[in-house]
C-alpha cells in the first residue's frame, strides 16, 4: 500500500538514477514543475533549458516537480506534491514555474496545483500564495485557457525572460507590485489580470542562446539516457496547419555544426537532435554521419520525407535507425498540395525502397486525417498509395486527427466531426487490413483538444470542473457544454 515514504523512496531512486542533476540551496528558490509526468518532462528540452538557465544565476536555484504517475496515491496519502532535488513542498516556495506543452495538460496544471495545496484558479489565491508564472510551447498558439490558473505567462521563447521576470518577481514588495511591473517591463509577459484575454507579442531569445540543450540525461525518459541537443530552431517552411511554420518568431534559425558538436558530451552514446524541421539543416547528413562514425546513436524529432535519399538515409542506418519514419499528413497529394506541405507520393515510394534496400525494419508514416475539404475519395488514394507501399517494405501509419490551431493560416476552422473521423478511420484500416499497421489517436480527445486550442478563459475554467468530475471524455464533455 502507498504511503508518503514509499513515494518520496520511488522519487528519490529516480533522481539517483540521472546523470546532470543540479543541487542548489539558494535564497530565491522556483519549483519548475511539469503538469505531466517525469518521463514525458524529462524529454522536453525547453522545461531542461529553463533548469539550467534559473540555476546559473548567482543566488537564484531551479528544482524539479512533476505530475504524479499516480495522482490518486498522492491524495490518498496526503503527500504535497514535492520537489526532487530538495524533497520540500511545492506550496512552500515563492514562485512556481509552470512548462506547458499542449492544451490538454491542462488537466495536470490544475492537479500540481491542487496537490501543492494551492487552489487552482489564480482568482482564488492571494499574497501569501507563490506566484505561478506558465510558459512553455503552449504560448506559440493560444495560451488564454491557462490564464484563470496562472498569474502570469512567458510567451514564446523565454530562454531571456525569465531572467527579466525572476528580477521583477523576487525584487517587488508584494505579489500585486510584481504583477503590474511585469505587464510594464517584459514585453512578452501576459498578466491576465491586467490585459484579460489580449496576448503580447512572443518573446524570442539571441542566436547566442541556441542551441538549447539537455542538463540532465536518464533512463527513465520516452527517449531513453538520449542527450539532446538543438540542431535548429523554428522552420521554414509554410505548412499551413502548423503553429511552427516560417512565420512563427523569424522562421528557422540553423545552429552551426561545429557548435552543435561541441556541446554533446563525449559520454552521450545516445544523441537526440531536435528542431521542428532538423532534417532541412544544412549539414544534417555530415552531422548524423560524424556522430555515426563516434559509434553513436543518432535520433532525430522530425525527417522531411523529400530529404529521404542518398548519404543521409544510410547515415542513419549506420547511426542506428530501425525505423524510417517521416510524416506526409495529407491522405492525398490534393491535401497535401492544399496544406503546402512539400511530400510528393515519389518521395514515398522512394523512401520505402530504402527501407528494403538498407535493412531498415519498417517504414513509418504520420498522417493527418479531417483535413479541410477532405472526402472519402482522399482516404481510398491512402489505401492506395498504403498498399503499394508495403509490397516494397513494411508500412505502419499513425493517424492524427486533423485540429486548427490559433496563429495559423487554418485557425478558426471547425473540428471535422468525431463520427467522420472515425469513419474514416474504419474505412482506412478496412482497406489495409492485413498489409499495414495502423495505429490513431482518439478522435474524441483530439475534440477536446480543438475546444481549448480555440478556446478562451471560459474554456480553460471547465477544465477543473472536467477534473474534478473524474476526467473521463463525458466529464469534459459536459464541461464544456455547460458553457453559455
Amino acid at each position: 500500500m502507498a504511503s508518503t515514504a514509499l513515494i518520496k523512496a520511488a522519487a528519490r531512486a529516480r533522481a539517483a538514477d540521472e546523470t546532470g542533476t543540479l543541487r542548489k540551496d539558494a535564497p530565491e528558490r522556483v519549483a519548475l514543475v511539469y503538469p505531466s509526468p517525469y518521463h514525458v518532462a524529462m524529454s522536453s528540452l525547453g522545461f531542461q533549458t529553463m533548469y539550467r538557465e534559473i540555476n546559473g544565476v548567482p543566488g537564484r536555484s531551479a528544482e524539479r516537480a512533476f505530475l504524479p504517475d499516480d495522482v490518486e496515491a498522492y491524495r490518498a496519502t496526503r503527500t504535497p506534491l514535492f520537489t526532487y532535488e530538495w524533497e520540500r513542498p511545492v506550496g512552500d516556495y515563492p514562485v512556481i514555474g509552470l512548462s506547458v506543452a499542449f492544451e490538454i495538460e491542462l488537466a495536470g496544471v490544475v492537479q500540481v496545483l491542487e496537490l501543492a495545496g494551492l487552489p487552482a484558479l489564480a482568482e482564488e489565491r492571494d499574497g501569501r500564495h507563490p506566484l505561478v508564472l506558465g510558459g512553455g510551447p503552449l504560448t506559440f498558439s493560444n495560451p488564454v485557457p491557462l490564464g484563470p490558473y496562472v498569474d502570469a505567462v512567458l510567451m514564446g521563447e523565454a530562454d531571456e525572460t525569465v531572467h527579466a521576470a525572476l528580477d521583477v518577481a523576487f525584487g517587488a514588495a508584494s505579489k500585486a507590485e510584481a504583477l503590474e511591473a511585469l505587464a510594464r517591463e517584459v514585453p512578452s509577459c501576459w498578466v491576465p489580470s491586467i490585459h484579460g484575454e489580449r496576448l503580447p507579442p512572443l518573446g524570442t531569445c539571441g542566436d547566442d542562446k541556441l542551441p538549447a540543450f539537455a542538463q540532465i540525461v536518464t533512463p527513465h525518459t520516452e527517449l531513453r539516457d538520449m542527450f539532446l541537443i538543438e540542431g535548429e530552431r523554428g522552420c521554414s517552411r509554410g505548412c499551413t496547419y502548423c503553429v511552427m511554420r516560417r512565420s512563427t518568431n523569424g522562421g528557422m534559425r540553423v545552429v552551426p555544426m561545429e557548435r552543435v558538436l561541441e556541446r554533446i558530451p563525449k559520454s552521450a552514446r545516445r544523441v537526440g537532435l531536435v528542431g521542428a524541421a532538423v532534417s532541412d539543416h544544412p549539414k544534417i547528413t555530415e552531422m548524423v554521419s560524424r556522430l555515426a562514425d563516434e559509434g553513436r546513436e543518432v535520433g532525430l524529432s522530425s525527417i522531411r520525407p523529400d530529404k529521404l535519399r542518398g548519404e543521409f538515409v544510410r547515415a542513419l542506418r549506420r547511426a542506428g535507425h530501425r525505423t524510417l519514419t517521416t510524416g506526409a499528413d495529407g491522405a492525398s497529394q490534393r491535401l497535401r498540395d492544399l496544406v503546402d506541405r512539400r511530400c510528393r507520393e515519389e518521395h514515398l515510394v522512394r523512401a520505402a525502397e530504402q527501407v528494403r534496400e538498407l535493412g531498415f525494419d519498417r517504414l513509418k508514416l504520420y498522417m493527418i486525417l479531417g483535413l479541410p475539404t477532405e472526402e472519402d475519395a482522399d482516404v481510398e488514394e491512402l489505401i492506395r498509395l498504403s498498399v503499394e507501399l508495403s509490397r516494397i517494405a513494411p508500412v505502419s501509419i499513425g493517424i492524427a486527427p486533423f485540429v486548427s490551431k490559433r496563429n495559423t493560416p487554418l485557425d478558426e476552422l471547425p473540428f471535422p466531426g468525431i463520427d467522420v473521423v472515425e469513419r474514416r478511420l474504419r474505412l482506412l484500416r478496412r482497406g489495409v487490413k492485413g498489409r499495414v499497421d495502423v495505429r490513431s489517436t482518439s478522435a474524441r480527445w483530439a475534440w477536446v483538444e480543438w475546444v481549448l486550442a480555440q478556446g478562451g478563459m471560459a474554456e480553460g475554467r471547465a477544465v477543473r470542473e472536467a477534473v474534478r468530475e473524474g476526467g473521463r471524455f463525458r466529464a469534459w464533455k459536459n464541461a464544456f457544454d455547460a458553457l453559455p
